[in-house]
């Protein structure tokens, strides 16, 4: 049988044909070579020299020879007798060896023969965008890389994850804006905990970020699970300590003793526990008054920064009651209270809510909002 074909084999080509098969069962990686010569030799239809390379890549993937399994689809397409269900898989093989052999026209044909194929495999998609690749400029790459996400995510599609890493190391590469947005697409898409602390250190390693923007990155970081390492524990501890909110440093920090991050008797950690402990005595005792009067006051500025300390103490939705509070009284900074009344509604599981006001958020401010809306659109 060839596919649901019956082949008639002649009994010579059909003795060395079973002979082989036999070899190939008992020693997959002995050197079959003088066998495959003479199967070829004895046979004398195309569907005979198709099974003949068949058994050629066979024993080939059992030596893992690149050289001898491009050689061996080659050989089962150029027969024409290679049934219609294997031939993309077949062209996408060829396709691959002839990139590792860095013929990259060749293999771009390769990839575009299984598209017409199967125009919807994701994978020839993917390794075409790369060949087209090669020589173009940072600008060009990220541009068709960016194509093939878009085309690959059609339909409700996810685009294979290395077509992003592909696109966000050249955009990160030559540090363009482009970056960002890609990087907030693929958390989106992949949001390991892994992923997140490399997409946020991505976009502030790229901009210059003020010491709000920085915490409220590392709150998103800590949202995602994906603090990692000393520094973002010291770093996050110490913008919590510098902007005035001592019980949110005293929090990271026990958590990060619980995760075995933290050493509490190594400075500077020894040095900010002391300092949170100390300059947080008695202020969670005070929140509930804190909110009367933030709630029945005049002004959106004391408002906010009662709702930012009820968001430090994790008080969620009493943070966010603050906040729309605020955004009614005079003097609102409505972009950044909706980014902080995202965030905490994010937090509190109010996922409906939390994107309202994250897409609400614009100005210098949005890109924060927009990380946060990727972490958002994958809670479930």
């Amino acid at each position: 049988m060839l596919g649901s074909k019956k082949v008639s084999l002649s009994a010579e080509f059909a003795k060395l044909y079973n002979d082989l098969a036999k070899a190939l069962e008992a020693n997959a990686t002995g050197d079959v070579s003088t066998q495959v010569a003479a199967a070829h030799a004895a046979a004398k239809t195309p569907e005979e020299h198709y099974l003949a390379y068949q058994l050629q890549l066979k024993a080939a993937m059992g030596t893992k020879n690149e050289a001898e399994i491009g050689k061996s689809v080659e050989g089962m397409l150029s027969t024409g007798a290679a049934p219609a269900e294997v031939q993309a898989p077949l062209y996408l093989t060829a396709g691959k060896v002839k990139y590792n052999q860095k013929q990259y026209a060749a293999a771009a044909s390769d990839f575009q023969k299984v598209l017409q194929l199967d125009p919807a495999n994701a994978e020839a998609k993917s390794l075409l965008a790369q060949t087209q690749l090669v020589g173009a400029n940072p600008a060009d790459q990220v541009a068709m890389l960016q194509k093939s996400i878009a085309e690959a995510s059609a339909g409700g599609q996810k685009a294979p994850e290395d077509l992003y890493k592909r696109a966000l190391q050249v955009a990160y590469k030559a540090q363009l804006p482009a970056a960002a947005d890609i990087s907030r697409q693929w958390v989106a898409a992949y949001p390991s905990a892994s992923n997140w602390s490399d997409a946020i250190r991505i976009y502030r390693n790229l901009h210059q970020v003020d010491d709000a923007t920085t915490l409220d990155l590392l709150r998103l970081a800590r949202a995602a699970g994906a603090l990692k390492g000393e520094a973002d524990y010291d770093r996050y501890a110490y913008a919590a300590l510098m902007k005035g909110y001592p019980g949110e440093a005293l929090t990271v920090l026990n958590d990060g003793i619980k995760a075995g991050v933290v050493n509490a008797s190594k400075s500077p950690f020894k040095e900010e526990l002391e300092q949170a402990k100390q300059k947080s005595a008695g202020e969670e005792a005070s929140l509930e008054a804190a909110a009367k009067s933030a709630l029945g006051g005049a002004t959106a500025k004391a408002a906010t920064a009662t709702g930012d300390l009820h968001y430090t103490y994790g008080q969620y939705a009493k943070a966010a009651e603050i906040y729309r509070a605020a955004l009614k009284k005079p003097g609102a900074d409505a972009s950044m209270v909706n980014l902080h009344l995202g965030m905490a509604l994010a937090r509190a599981g109010d996922k409906a809510g939390a994107t309202a006001a994250l897409n609400a958020v614009t100005g210098p401010r949005a890109d924060v909002a927009k990380y946060w809306l990727a972490y958002v659109s994958s809670l479930s």
